[in-house]
């Protein structure tokens, strides 16, 4: 063969070896055998469902509590100078800062939650419970590194809450998700679906996540009389989904003829507004029932131009409000859609500046948790009685109402030092407590919990742990829940299987 003619055939060879391992690659979906191509690992569509919740169909409705302090200086004649009270905000912090995230976002859950709670973050996917369960998180998935929230004035840790609307009557609440740990060939399972499933739902209420109407499936939006039984017909979904009912309204798309429903409707007690609402006012005399109070979306005016966004619009209406006296603050009530990296960083730096991390002086419930305790803040009682000159008993009444959740409350003591303090005892009716001597307002402050399943609760997040002792957060969510407990063998023996 000549010269030439080898050269040709080597050039054919080399081309029919190059082209051999070109493969066919689908941008969108990756290189599948780089992946997935040769892999055993597989999607499998699941539903989302918690592995435990708590029952809120048998709380307690009223609570009564013994308190027995023991002292070791005599106690004053007149009992009634101790002043026992319930202060305008739980914790005796200064200010009340709330947040409704509106229309069913799945974005509620896997990124508002799961800021708050140490739980993955991702920049451009979303994730359900199911995939928390499988462990199967976006490839992009980050960590704050930390849960986000307050104290109870005792150094235990109280975590950030919100509110979500629901859609009870759209029908994707009920669908399944994809889960596959290790499936790379797509992120198709981590791509926005239309709302929040009903397990993310459970999840969330597990943590103290609160809950909302909004919108409701009504033919016609202006009628009265269909937006009321479309209530109706959303609280039995919602009461059959999670054995509670519904008690707050978010007014949606600035329709007042869900207001007047929900004025109707007995389940409903307090209800927000994006306008035109009552502006609420934590430290004044205020009759929130029925009361549609006002929160803001802080967008730009559209007559003005504003570079801000609208987290540092919020931040400036903090600053706004603390610079006044504690009495004349009114709440920072924050009303948001869709929540991403920005509102993350709101809600870290607020931890980090007001929270466990900062000053220690903010609240950040639920608008249905802030009702419940402001109603006890009103309308409980608290009354002394000396037993002896070193004992003094104090019975707490607090009064629930229908739908009522979170029977728990601050109390304070004057004129007693905490080195006056022998022991405290707390009767069965209170599952958690705490207490601390609180400087601001000079006395002595008990937080008490009676929630009645409280420790079962607490137990089942240690189950959860010692099922997966290897996750950061399962062992963080189980110390966090036991740490509310109040002192007993019970909290003892949890303690100790936490590794």
């Amino acid at each position: 063969m000549s010269r030439k003619g080898k050269v040709v055939v080597y050039l054919a060879l080399f081309c029919l070896i190059n082209t051999s391992c070109i493969k066919k690659l689908n941008l969108y979906q990756g290189d599948k055998d780089d992946d997935n191509g040769n892999s055993k690992v597989k999607e499998k569509t699941v539903v989302c469902e918690t592995d435990f919740f708590y029952p809120f169909d048998k709380e307690v409705k009223s609570v009564e509590a013994k308190i027995t302090i023991r002292t070791r200086t005599p106690l004053p004649q007149d009992i009634y100078s101790l002043r026992p009270e319930f202060p305008p905000l739980k914790y005796n912090k200064s200010w009340l800062f709330m947040l409704t995230q509106d229309d069913c976002k799945q974005v509620a859950f896997c990124c508002t939650w799961a800021a708050i709670n140490g739980r993955p973050l991702s920049s451009q996917y979303f994730y359900d419970l199911a995939h928390v369960q499988a462990d199967d998180f976006p490839p992009d998935a980050y960590y704050l590194g930390k849960t986000l929230g307050c104290t109870d004035g005792a150094g235990n840790e109280i975590r950030f809450s919100f509110t979500t609307t629901l859609s009870p009557e759209w029908g994707y609440m009920n669908e399944a998700t994809k889960v596959g740990k290790g499936y790379t060939e797509n992120y198709h399972r981590f791509f926005m679906k239309s709302g929040l499933f009903w397990g993310n739902v459970k999840e969330m209420l597990n943590y103290g996540v609160g809950i909302a109407f909004h919108d409701l499936k009504v033919d016609d939006p202006n009628s009265e009389e269909d937006v009321l039984a479309h209530l109706g017909m959303a609280d039995n979904i919602i009461v059959d989904k999670l054995g509670r009912s519904c008690k707050m309204l978010a007014r949606p798309d600035g329709n007042n003829t869900y207001i007047r429903a929900g004025e109707r409707y007995p389940a409903v007690q307090t209800m927000t507004t994006e306008s035109g609402g009552t502006k609420l006012y934590p430290c004044q005399s205020m009759d929130l029932y029925k009361v549609p109070v006002e929160r803001s979306f802080y967008d730009p005016s559209p007559s003005e131009p504003d570079p801000r966004s609208n987290q540092d619009r919020i931040k400036d209406a903090i600053q706004e409000e603390l610079a006044k006296p504690e009495e004349e603050r009114a709440a920072i009530n924050v009303g948001v859609h869709g929540t991403d990296w920005g509102w993350v960083e709101l809600f870290q730096w607020l931890n980090d500046e007001y929270g466990k991390d900062g000053q220690d002086n903010v609240w950040m419930p639920s608008q249905e948790e802030y009702y419940e305790y402001d109603y006890y803040y009103k309308n409980g009682m608290i009354m002394p009685r000396r037993i002896d000159d070193h004992t003094l008993e104090l019975t707490v009444t607090l009064p629930g109402g229908t739908a009522f959740y979170y029977p728990s409350t601050t109390i304070n003591l004057y004129n007693l030092k905490m080195d006056d303090i022998d022991s405290i005892e707390t009767g069965d009716n209170i599952s958690g407590f705490s207490y601390a001597y609180c400087k601001d307002k000079e006395c002595v402050m008990m937080n008490i919990d009676c929630r009645k399943y409280l420790a079962e609760h607490a137990e089942n997040f240690v189950k959860r742990y010692e099922a997966n002792p290897n996750v950061k957060a399962n062992k963080d969510d189980a110390l966090y829940f036991v740490g509310i407990l109040k002192e007993s063998d019970k909290k003892d023996e949890l303690l100790k299987r936490i590794k």
